[in-house]
């Protein structure tokens, strides 16, 4: 007690030379004799004031004196010195005088310790409040309350952060903080400070009733209906709700109310369109995911209109959640949009090669992706009729018309060749060695069924890695497309030849069955050069050294990767085939930087065969009614048949070994279309080995490492029509994309919200991502309403700033993008005072 009495008399003596101490209680006369203070004269009333004025005052002007009575302080009209005492201040012993000192607040608010006893019998929760005075002294008794409050609930000080805290509690079942307030006295203070902020009333007001009320009044107010509570509850809310660190509470408390407020009911009578915006129940989620599936299969909305839907849920709370069926959704517009403007049809073999390399591709492309996510999303029955009326449209409106009709420009044919297109036989002469005859080294990744449209997927994602750059052209597969004859074709060859008993394929007379023998066959390649085969694991599990002493060695390295043909050639795993094919496109990009880092700068990546893919289980009309038949069958397969003498049957095309640029005399019996044959234990979803476009048009990706950086992200600019004035408690802008997104201008995600001059945020804050990529620069804009704070008011006829934001990597810094100037002019206050 000394030490604090003496600690609160020397800060008093900085500002005064004359302090009064009462001992009303008279047990304080030994802490005073006992006390020590630096440059203070102790004196003491004792009927002697008259004689204790003339010193003071006459004699030792210049002195500082503690004038301490052991007793109560007597009435004004009984205090001989009040003149003097009036002057200056009078010290307090009790505990709460002590508080009051401590924490270094006018004596006038000392309300503010004596009316909440109890709160200060932490030194904790006094130390913590002595911090909030220091940065930020008190004007008021209200103020200082507040700031109890935030340290009652562990806030950073605003009433918003006390409210965030008690709703964390409140998810959580724990009253903690709630009880405390009560103990402290700050119960009747907390209720007014809600009821003052946000428009609560209540005749006994309860947290969870206002809980409840604050979920509701959010979202009435933003369909723009009037809610229970006020504009700055909806501020609140949204900012609690945006905030990472609130993401478990805020759902677990969405979760419990959603029901209580009969959410589901509330949505089935609205048009999906108004709550698009909306993502304060994850109910709402199913509800556009419901109508936007009901509306794709009934084909009553546009695909421009459902990816924008899309592109908005992006900015939802739930979006993680539903990534996968939104991003299911969008690749099911895209392939209902691409088939609804492909032109299926072809005048002559060759054109039909040119329209599937320039645009079909792209219908099994996102026919594939929308399979995948739909599968990723492990929630198929909100899919169900969207993928029934996606299947159905893709194998029977595309894969087979299209297939049909090249059959009929194949049919004719002698020879197992077309102008204008790379055969995969002349692979290693005509474009691997064309690196040699530069006298420079190359690497040739081959990637097991690496079909042309997952290629260019792989094509987009190199280029969109720093300094990297890939083209990508297409070449025609060996026929039939199988992975012996595809992996022989693509080494050095001579004199091809498809063995009789199994299947396998012969060049120089030796076998090019697994790596041993295809290194041997690579190394025939061109005299003098060092060539190395190996498997793509092998050489991912290479040390850095080890890497840089491959390339140091050989001068032809061929690499073999097999993901996709490993899942989708099995019958218990064919149906993951596009998981396959998106972790082969992880896994080239990975080999791709490790071979640059290994100092390769030429690279090809390539395969042996396409593939067939339907993910529905194939009916009968699927499979071709003939059954081969012929002198001897040697090797059938679900898309070919090799034999000798083969018979003509319907629905086969029989080709020999010269028409296909092998050597033997064995056949070739290939269904017409997509038609399968019957082989037992075979799977039918994916298949290869065919004729049709998808199987043998396969890719030839060349991959470059730039010597500059030559990826930015795109640049976003603040639109604002008219004056740049605010003159209300919302206003809207425009913020525009300037340019596409693109493989090297990557997307862009920032913060924007409205600051005063001392940085201080105004209004809410907005996650907003720029990844528009349309070439129309109006639908390259982003339109944004911003709800202005009660703490707008102290910066009313003052210059305020929208600024955009954008975090620095994974810090917790960010820097400012793009700014603009308001002038923030606002006749009425908000409603709301403190």
């Amino acid at each position: 007690m000394g030490d604090r009495v003496a600690a609160s008399l020397s800060r008093m003596f900085e500002e005064e030379r004359l302090v009064f101490w009462y001992d009303a209680d008279r047990d304080m006369r030994e802490t005073f004799e006992t006390l020590t203070l630096g440059g203070v004269e102790k004196v003491e009333i004792d009927n002697n004031e008259f004689g204790l004025k003339y010193r003071i005052l006459r004699q030792e002007p210049d002195q500082k004196f503690l004038i301490y009575k052991h007793g109560p302080e007597p009435k004004m009209q009984d205090n001989w010195l009040l003149d003097v005492q009036l002057a200056t201040s009078v010290f307090k012993a009790d505990q709460a005088a002590i508080w009051v000192q401590e924490l270094d607040i006018p004596t006038q608010h000392d309300a503010a310790v004596r009316d909440h006893m109890e709160f200060y019998r932490s030194q904790k929760r006094l130390d913590r409040l002595k911090q909030f005075e220091t940065d930020k002294p008190s004007a008021g008794v209200s103020e200082i309350r507040r700031k109890m409050l935030a340290v009652c609930v562990g806030a950073d000080g605003d009433l918003d952060t006390v409210v965030e805290a008690l709703l964390e509690d409140l998810s959580q079942g724990k009253d903690a903080h709630l009880r405390l307030i009560e103990r402290s006295g700050l119960t009747e203070f907390l209720w007014k400070q809600i009821a003052n902020a946000y428009g609560y009333q209540a005749d006994s007001p309860d947290f969870e009733d206002f809980a409840i009320a604050l979920f509701q009044s959010a979202y009435h107010r933003a369909l723009g209906d009037a809610g229970q509570l006020n504009a700055e509850a909806l501020l609140t809310f949204r900012r609690w709700k945006n905030s990472r660190h609130n993401g478990e509470a805020f759902e677990a408390l969405s979760g419990r109310y959603q029901d209580i407020l009969k959410i589901p009911e509330d949505l089935n009578g609205r048009d999906a369109r108004t709550v698009v915006a909306i993502d304060h129940f994850e109910e709402i989620d199913r509800h556009l995911i419901r109508s936007l599936v009901t509306a794709m299969s009934e084909q009553t909305v546009s695909s421009v209109e459902v990816l924008n839907w899309v592109r908005e849920r992006r900015q939802s709370h739930w979006y993680p959640r539903y990534e996968h069926i939104y991003q299911a959704i969008a690749y099911a517009t895209e392939f209902q949009q691409a088939l609804s403007t492909a032109n299926l049809s072809m005048s002559s073999a060759t054109d039909g090669l040119k329209r599937y390399v320039g645009n079909w591709y792209k219908l099994d492309q996102f026919y594939r992706k929308f399979i995948y996510h739909m599968q990723a999303s492990a929630q198929p029955s909100l899919l169900s009729s969207l993928y029934e009326s996606i299947e159905n449209r893709y194998s029977n409106s595309f894969v087979l018309k299209v297939n049909d009709l090249w059959q009929d420009q194949i049919a004719g044919l002698s020879e197992w060749q077309f102008s204008g297109y790379e055969r995969q036989q002349d692979f290693y002469l005509n474009q691997a060695a064309e690196y040699r005859r530069r006298d420079q080294k190359v690497v040739v990744i081959i990637s097991d069924a690496l079909r042309y449209e997952v290629a260019e997927e792989c094509l987009r994602e190199i280029r969109k890695l720093n300094r990297f750059d890939a083209d990508l052209k297409p070449m025609i597969s060996a026929l039939p497309s199988y992975t012996q004859l595809g992996m022989a074709s693509l080494l050095p060859n001579k004199s091809l030849e498809i063995l009789e008993k199994s299947g396998e394929v012969s060049s120089f007379d030796q076998s090019t069955v697994g790596t041993a023998n295809r290194a041997k066959i690579l190394a025939k390649g061109r005299d003098g050069d060092h060539t190395k085969a190996l498997k793509a694991e092998d050489f991912m599990n290479m040390k850095g050294a080890e890497g840089k002493e491959l390339f140091r060695d050989n001068h032809v390295v061929y690499i073999y990767h097999n993901r996709i043909d490993a899942v989708g050639d099995k019958l218990q795993t064919e149906d993951r085939l596009p998981e396959a094919a998106e972790n082969a496109v992880a896994d080239l990009i990975k080999m791709v930087q490790k071979l640059t880092s290994a100092n390769f700068s030429n690279i090809m990546i390539t395969a042996d065969h396409g593939f067939l893919y339907q993910h529905r289980p194939l009916d009968e009309s699927s499979f071709s009614v003939a059954e081969p038949a012929g002198e001897e069958v040697l090797v059938k397969n679900r898309r070919f048949v090799v034999g000798r003498g083969l018979k003509e049957a319907a629905g086969l095309k029989i080709w020999k070994a010269d028409q296909l640029g092998l050597a033997g005399d064995l056949d070739v019996s290939i269904p017409n279309s997509v038609n399968r044959l019957r082989v037992k234990g075979s799977g039918s979803r994916f298949v290869h080995g065919g004729a049709c476009l998808q199987e043998i048009v396969v890719p030839v990706l060349r991959v470059g490492k730039q010597r500059e950086a030559d990826v930015s992200k795109v640049d976003v600019q603040i639109v604002v029509a008219g004056k740049s004035l605010i003159s209300s408690g919302q206003t809207a802008v425009m913020l525009y994309q300037v340019q596409p997104v693109s493989e090297k201008q990557h997307a862009r995600q920032l913060t924007a919200g409205i600051y005063a001059s001392d940085e201080e945020l105004i209004s809410d804050l907005h996650d907003v991502t720029f990844d528009f990529n349309s070439e129309n620069a109006r639908e390259r804009e982003m339109p944004l309403k911003f709800l202005l704070s009660r703490a707008a008011d102290e910066y009313n006829n003052q210059d305020v700033f929208l600024k955009l934001k954008e975090q620095i990597g994974k810090t917790s810094h960010s820097e400012e993008i793009a700014s603009h100037r308001f002038q923030l002019k606002r006749g009425i206050k908000t409603d709301f005072d403190f």
